[in-house]
């Protein structure tokens, strides 16, 4: 009797043990554990076998019963990958990033087919990528860069044609790319190929990927032959690089490649044409000067009026930057200050106000202009600003500017304004027209009704109360900021070492009321102080630099709601050095971020990720300060996860 209660009890036991056992994905994750060399102080240790279920243990995301999700990044974890990661047949995200795991990919782990983000970026992955990662047909995000993967792109991949990011630089990837890369991967929205071993001619099909939105990344390379007029074809906000190749002939001068700057293009020794300063054959037409610009008028400025003398005119040169996005927009000025106008040689002065050249088809004159309804918006250091209407409802932006400041023969301030009235990119308003005289000196712009930043942060005294900006949205007005930057600073190197600093507008401003303004500014000149880099006082040769320092300023007044000065008790200590202190105290990031934002603090990483870059920018050495591409390219990769 004894026996068959003994035997009973342990049929019992096992019954409950066979019930209570961890399930299948449970065990594949324990697979991983183990296949991990120093999991003794990490999140892994309340992973347990004796568990029910995986879906408590750190990093792990179950949808019922079953793992949905597997992140666990920068935690210096050492090991391989073992393939049964393939047995969780329902992953949809893995994000491995900034480990040490080391050794190739297995196979078997394709074979979880329902992978949409991948993600193994900052690790020591070696050996060649699988063929059979063209399994993952629901595949969005592919982020294998900064490995040590060898061997060609697999052809397979081109089955994921629903790919959104791919991101394979800095590894050793050698061979061509297949043309079917540009007809199949046509849902890719950026693309990072850098750092590898890479060669061939560049695909002519890489203009159909019209859904491309951050960057086409093709730099240090062995890509050879010339560069497809196609890329041209790609949309306006794409920052294509093609740096430190082996590609040769006349850069196209079309489309979207019009509006790269130089360092694009660096590093190509058998490259010609614009905007690099290499001449090509005569027989290259695109090798013309990307500022001509035909004449509208035969007559001079001067010649029109019929007068033989010409005026000593002195310049201003603005330009306004919008970003389009949400509900605000960025703008951006370029205006070099004036003077009074004297008259010279023969004695006569300009008579009045006229278009001395419209940039642009214009369907209304200057007396329409002045006819017109006009509202005061703001005011700046370089003038006035008004939103003007003309009778047949159409609204303009209409700056007013000052009078002081340097001077600069006209046809020299001619040349430039024209020359900014030609440059087109996303971030960019375009410039209608302008006119010059003693009495009156306007640049005309059209009016983007959308409220200025500064207002969408900070609310506005006596309104109504004001919706917050997400994160999300501020991200991508913080990324559309620096494309702006970033593009004036390599498109005209010249006008960046006149300096280009930003301003922050209280008020309304023209454009897109857009909160940004690039101004030109000196040592005897305040203009938004707060924003200013502090050796503007100092150094009397302006620098890019100044821009980053006060971009910097921006993005941390962005993320913390708060005005670049902070009062702290009778003393006022600037922004940047209140964050920076906040982070060397080990304080929560929710001790510097925008009240409004609290909601978002499950961004936290990417937040973080944002402050450290406005803490470089916002540098007191200007030598410290990172280039704007570089700040632009550290943001791009900050991409919002996809559900």
């Amino acid at each position: 009797m004894n026996l068959q209660v003994i035997f009973l009890y342990f049929l019992i036991c096992n019954y409950f043990a066979i019930v209570r056992s961890l399930n299948d994905d449970g065990n594949a994750l324990l697979s991983f554990k183990n296949s991990i060399e120093n999991y003794t102080d990490d999140p892994l240790n309340n992973w347990n076998s004796t568990d029910i279920s995986p879906c408590s243990w750190h990093g792990v995301t179950c949808r019922g019963d079953r793992v949905v999700s597997l992140s666990i990044p920068n935690r210096r974890l050492v090991g391989s990958l073992p393939a049964a990661l393939g047995n969780l047949t329902e992953l949809r995200h893995v994000n491995l990033r900034n480990n040490k795991f080391f050794g190739s990919l297995p196979p078997n782990l394709f074979h979880a087919r329902e992978l949409k983000i991948l993600v193994l970026s900052g690790n020591s992955l070696s050996g060649p990528i699988p063929p059979e990662i063209g399994n993952l047909k629901n595949l969005q995000n592919l982020d294998f860069s900064q490995n040590s993967f060898n061997g060609s792109i697999p052809l397979s991949l081109v089955q994921c044609n629903r790919l959104k990011i791919l991101s394979l630089g800095q590894n050793s990837l050698t061979g061509r790319l297949t043309d079917d890369f540009g007809t199949s991967l046509i849902a890719l929205q950026r693309v990072d190929l850098s750092f590898n071993r890479l060669s061939g001619s560049i695909p002519s099909t890489m203009g159909n990927l019209s859904g491309l939105k951050g960057t086409l990344n093709l730099s240090h390379n062995f890509f050879n032959g010339a560069i497809p007029a196609s890329l041209g074809s790609l949309p306006e906000t794409v920052y294509i690089d093609l740096s430190y190749n082996n590609l040769s002939g006349y850069i196209p001068q079309v489309g979207t490649l019009l509006n790269i700057g130089p360092t694009a293009f660096a590093g190509n020794s058998l490259l010609c044409g614009l905007p690099l300063k290499i001449s090509c054959p005569s027989s290259h037409p695109d090798s013309q000067s990307l500022f001509h610009f035909p004449s509208q008028n035969s007559d001079s400025s001067s010649g029109k009026n019929g007068k033989g003398s010409t005026s000593c005119l002195s310049i201003v040169i603005t330009i306004v930057v919008s970003v389009i996005v949400g509900i605000c927009l960025i703008g951006l000025l370029v205006s070099n200050r004036c003077r009074k106008i004297t008259a010279c040689k023969g004695g006569e002065q300009a008579g009045g106000c006229s278009f001395e050249k419209a940039l642009m088809q214009l369907n209304f004159d200057l007396d329409q202009l002045l006819k017109a309804s006009a509202f005061l918006l703001g005011k700046s250091g370089t003038g006035i600003v008004y939103k003007v209407v003309l009778a047949d409802g159409r609204a303009l932006a209409v700056r007013r500017l000052g009078e002081d400041g340097g001077s600069q023969r006209f046809r020299e301030f001619q040349a430039e304004v024209e020359a900014i009235g030609k440059v087109r990119h996303p971030n960019i308003a375009t410039l209608q027209a302008y006119c010059w005289s003693i009495d009156e000196k306007l640049l005309i712009y059209d009016y983007i009704p959308n409220g200025d930043l500064a207002t969408a942060i900070h609310g506005k005294a006596g309104t109504v109360p004001f919706r917050p900006l997400s994160w999300p949205v501020r991200l991508r007005i913080m990324k559309g900021i620096a494309k702006g930057l970033a593009y004036l600073h390599e498109f005209s190197p010249k006008r960046g070492s006149q300096t280009y600093e930003l301003d922050q507008m209280t008020s309304g401003t023209p454009q897109s009321s857009s909160p940004f303004e690039f101004l030109p500014t000196s040592p005897t000149v305040t203009v938004g102080s707060s924003y200013q880099s502090p050796e503007v006082s100092k150094v009397t040769k302006p620098s890019q630099k100044w821009d980053i320092y006060s971009y910097g300023v921006i993005l941390l007044e962005m993320i913390s709601g708060k005005f670049p000065m902070i009062k702290m008790g009778s003393m006022e200590i600037d922004l940047a050095q209140w964050v920076q202190l906040s982070f060397e105290e080990r304080k929560p990031l929710y001790h510097v971020l925008d009240p409004f934002m609290a909601h978002d603090l499950d961004e936290e990483k990417e937040i973080v990720d944002v402050v450290k870059i406005a803490l470089a920018c916002a540098q007191k050495s200007p030598e410290r300060r990172p280039s704007m591409r570089y700040v632009c390219d550290n943001l791009e990769r900050l991409v919002p996860s996809i559900n």
